[in-house]
């Protein structure tokens, strides 16, 4: 049993510290080809300018759908070769506060259609496939309920389908309540992560990348030559991309085109969104990893791809490491050579240092205040460990569950900090699971007075993210759902 848990240990940390390698070698990708900024073929005359439909896919959001159509109507493009799709499958006010704005909008001289479900068969991907029927555009960018696009955004991107090569193009995520707490300023810390070095590594270097969903435009004909929005994973995005990159198509990404949205400001919105997140990534894999291991593609690709679908299953090792942290502390006491075990520090320092860096140079090249990043980097990846045991969960529910459900991450209109989110109607389901979230806080006090009693000092910094990451997501998820 020993030599078991402290064979398990060392197998989770290394499997941690190949995906830490992993995140490293994307930020040597990003800082090799950041220069390389991409370039429409040609521009297109004011005349010949590709029609464009606008798909606005929502489901209850009566506090941000004004906001957002208003930010639409706002994009600079012709407006007799833009088309205004609103997708509502809403069960609320958020009908008549949309039927409300679609008609002003008609007034104004749009081409909006208002199209309501009662059935939300496919959720987003089955509103998004209903929408595509009657898309007059050559193009299709899509919304989702909490962005504020900016007015030149559609400018920046549009060009690039000169190339009848392009299938999508992926602008950058704002955040338009990134000071709003410490939740949010971590959030937007792990999504410029994200947009800043990994989609810039990723494209730059000629490998896959993913649409996010939102804020990003597709040559319709890709949709259905890759065979539509498909609805068997949560995350549909994601499937939809490797499907359409396996094809042939080419993806640009646009980091200086800038869609704002609101992050989520309450625990447990932001543990629904992660949850989705994860669980369609497993999905996708689940669906996809054989005909990406058959595709006939460089293997530098392959091997990306492979890393990208299963990014998330490291949190199964995460939590598997926070389970043997005490016994394995404990069975070093009692062994000949503890010291052979000490490869564990590098590995844990690694992994740490690679996230560090991965995070730093993304909020200098964004921000430029290095300082601000110092100060939030300790929480930013405590909250990381703290989500382990919701990722997790989803990981292996993507994995063998059977549940297709879009739950969608509550939006409250929140732009601020003199905006109040707790008394609006909109409020994430309380995870249960996040009393097991408190247990393991709980169990790492124990672990770190242990250490301190029998003088393991070496581990106690890492133990102390593992606590405060625990004890922050889970108490703030109780606390949060009163």
């Amino acid at each position: 049993m020993d030599t078991l848990i402290i064979v398990l240990y060392l197998i989770a940390l290394s499997i941690l510290g190949i995906y830490g390698a992993h995140r490293g070698h994307l930020l040597m990708l990003y800082l090799r080809h950041r220069k390389k900024n991409p370039k429409p073929t040609r521009k297109f005359a004011e005349e010949e300018l590709p029609s464009v439909t606008i798909q606005l896919p929502m489901f209850n959001e009566m506090y941000v759908v004004d906001r957002l159509l208003e930010g639409v109507a706002s994009i600079d493009y012709p407006k007799d070769k833009l088309h205004l799709q609103i997708l509502d499958d809403s069960t609320d006010e958020t009908v008549q506060i949309a039927r409300a704005k679609v008609d002003e909008l008609c007034e104004r001289g749009f081409d909006a259609e208002y199209i309501h479900r009662t059935d939300r068969t496919g959720y987003k991907a089955g509103a998004l496939e209903n929408g595509l029927k009657t898309a007059k555009g050559e193009l299709v960018m899509v919304f989702d309920a909490d962005f504020v696009p900016q007015a030149d955004i559609l400018r920046k991107l549009v060009d690039h389908f000169t190339d009848e090569k392009v299938g999508m193009v992926q602008a950058r995520w704002g955040h338009l309540n990134r000071e709003y707490s410490m939740l949010t300023r971590c959030q937007s810390m792990m999504l410029d992560g994200h947009f800043v070095i990994e989609h810039i590594a990723r494209n730059r270097s000629g490998r896959f990348f993913n649409f996010n969903g939102t804020a990003g435009i597709w040559r319709k004909e890709t949709i259905e030559d890759a065979g539509g929005w498909e609805h068997d994973t949560v995350t549909e995005d994601m499937d939809l991309s490797f499907r359409a990159q396996l094809k042939g198509w080419r993806f640009v990404y646009m980091p200086d085109a800038l869609a704002p949205a609101e992050l989520p400001c309450e625990m447990n919105s932001f543990k629904t969104q992660q949850f989705r997140w994860a669980k369609g990534s497993a999905q996708t894999t689940k669906k996809l990893l054989w005909t990406v291991l058959k595709a006939d593609i460089p293997f530098k690709v392959k091997l990306e791809v492979i890393f990208h679908l299963t990014n998330n299953f490291a949190y199964l090792f995460l939590v598997v490491l926070a389970l043997l942290q005490l016994p394995n502390m404990l069975l070093r006491r009692h062994m000949d050579n503890p010291e052979l075990l000490l490869l564990d520090v590098p590995l844990f320092a690694a992994t740490c240092g690679s996230i560090c860096v991965f995070y730093l140079v993304t909020h200098r090249a964004l921000y430029g205040n290095l300082w601000d990043a110092v100060k939030r980097l300790p929480l930013m990846m405590a909250l990381g460990i703290g989500l382990s045991v919701n990722n997790a969960r989803a990981v292996l529910e993507g994995l063998f569950g059977k549940d297709l459900e879009f739950v969608r991450t509550p939006k409250h209109g929140v732009a601020s900090t003199s905006d109040v989110w707790k008394k609006k109607k909109y409020k994430a389901r309380f995870p249960v699971h996040s009393l097991l979230e408190l247990a393991f806080g709980l169990y790492f006090v124990v672990t770190i007075v242990l250490a301190v009693i029998t003088g393991s000092w070496v581990t106690i910094p890492f133990l102390v993210l593992f606590m405060i990451g625990f004890l922050y997501v889970g108490a703030l998820s109780l606390y949060q759902a009163r």
